[in-house]
């Protein structure tokens, strides 16, 4: 679960208001002292990967057969577009 970019405001808006370190913040909003650090560098949660994760397992298979049974696991992920570890 991710926290909306406006609590993420206002607990950084309290600390620099308050004059808080990061672990009294914190402490004060109940939340890990790793996330209040995080969002001093970056407000905006990360974009997530549009990447596929799986991919058909008779595809691979007819992808092996019909080309070369040599390539690379990197080449064949490219073909694919899907991560090496999707392979």
């Amino acid at each position: 679960m991710s926290y909306s970019i406006d609590f993420r405001s206002k607990v950084i808006f309290t600390m620099e208001e308050e004059g808080l370190i990061i672990r009294e913040t914190a402490k004060q909003f109940r939340i890990g002292s790793a996330s209040v650090l995080g969002w001093i560098n970056q407000i905006k949660p990360k974009a997530s990967s549009t990447r596929q994760r799986k991919i058909d397992k008779s595809e691979l298979i007819k992808d092996v057969e019909q080309n070369n049974p040599d390539v690379y696991q990197k080449e064949r992920a490219e073909r694919f577009d899907v991560s090496q570890k999707a392979i």
